[in-house]
């Protein structure tokens, strides 16, 4: 009997996890997460396009606004994917009833994405009370109509999610500036897919060390903006290495590092992973922020991984120099770096 109460607790005390992707770009995230297999979240892909929604891979799909384009799409404008949204809001807003933590993925600067994101975050959070992360892809400098629609939706999704982890690609071109387009834009979808499924299942399934929900609602929760950045490595330095590395290539522009409000670290690493190891990658977070930042830990064990880590690192809270005047030369990162970075995907 008392098994079974502590059972029925522990059930009700998981929370809950919706993934919905929005437009293309976020479609193809959630086919990825879909593709890997996910524990503990549900995948919901939503689109003006009828034909791309077609063959996305989703637990659910939703077409939006099939009154406004007929599943035609947005042509790259905004405001229809908002007006879609809006239209099919109440089907939405069905699939995630219950939902602790919603994810909403989709890239910036487009049609459909850059619209229906901006809905999602204020209609969801009014209506669901949950923990809403944003997790969006911002467009190169050089597209600067695109890059100017990308400023103004992540502003605004700043002042309507708890948090937007943003992944810049004109950062990513640093790291996998040799990869052909097509594959370094899909190192992009890969990092956001890796960061929602390994935050989910350390979250809501038995992992070597679990993330609280507690914890990352405190770290999350009203938060802002927020970075990502990811290691690997492996040998006898492996944690070490990726953790530094994590530290050193956040895909988004950080006027200052110490001014982050909080940290999520996550490790994945082989059967071969220690305790110590793991411990170790947090003390070294730790020890490069100030000491007011809360962090927050966990990992998980991947079979495939064996004799290798990877480390991810999200610092919350931070404010970044998105949609400022770029550089002239930015320092190239070191071809090291470069190389292990390459080496994940």
């Amino acid at each position: 009997m008392e098994q079974e109460t502590i059972r029925a607790a522990m059930e009700m005390a998981k929370p809950t996890v919706c993934v919905i992707g929005a437009g293309g770009a976020g479609s193809n995230i959630v086919s990825w997460i879909k593709s890997k297999g996910i524990s503990g979240g549900k995948l919901i892909a939503v689109n003006t396009d009828a034909a791309h929604l077609g063959i996305s891979k989703a637990d659910r799909r939703i077409l939006i606004g099939p009154k406004l384009t007929q599943g035609r799409g947005c042509g790259g404008y905004p405001e229809k994917g908002m007006q879609a949204t809006r239209e099919s809001m109440s089907e939405i807003t069905r699939e995630v009833q219950g939902s602790n933590i919603i994810f909403l993925c989709a890239g910036l600067g487009g049609g459909t994405g850059t619209g229906a994101i901006q809905i999602l975050a204020d209609e969801l959070k009014r209506a669901t009370g949950a923990l809403v992360v944003g997790v969006v892809t911002l467009p190169f400098a050089v597209e600067r109509f695109r890059y100017s629609m990308a400023k103004e939706a992540l502003l605004s999704l700043q002042r309507s999610c708890d948090t937007v982890v943003a992944i810049d690609n004109n950062r990513l071109t640093r790291v996998a500036g040799n990869l052909p387009l097509q594959q370094a834009l899909g190192v992009a979808n890969e990092l956001v897919g890796q960061f929602i499924k390994g935050t989910t299942e350390t979250i809501t399934t038995a992992s070597l060390i679990n993330i609280d929900f507690a914890d990352l609602t405190a770290i999350m929760e009203g938060r802002g903006l927020a970075a990502i950045g990811v290691g690997f490595n492996d040998g006898i330095d492996r944690i070490e290495q990726a953790t530094r590395m994590a530290l050193d290539t956040q895909l988004l522009d950080v006027k200052d590092m110490s001014m982050a409000h909080g940290a999520l670290v996550h490790v994945t690493g082989g059967d071969d992973i220690t305790l110590e190891e793991v411990t170790r990658a947090g003390e070294l977070v730790t020890r490069s922020l100030p000491q007011d930042v809360r962090i927050v830990w966990g990992a998980r064990v991947d079979p495939a991984m064996k004799g290798k880590a990877r480390v991810m690192v999200v610092l919350t809270g931070v404010e970044s120099t998105f949609g400022e005047v770029p550089k002239v030369a930015q320092a190239p990162v070191q071809e090291e770096k470069k190389k292990r970075f390459l080496g994940m995907f």
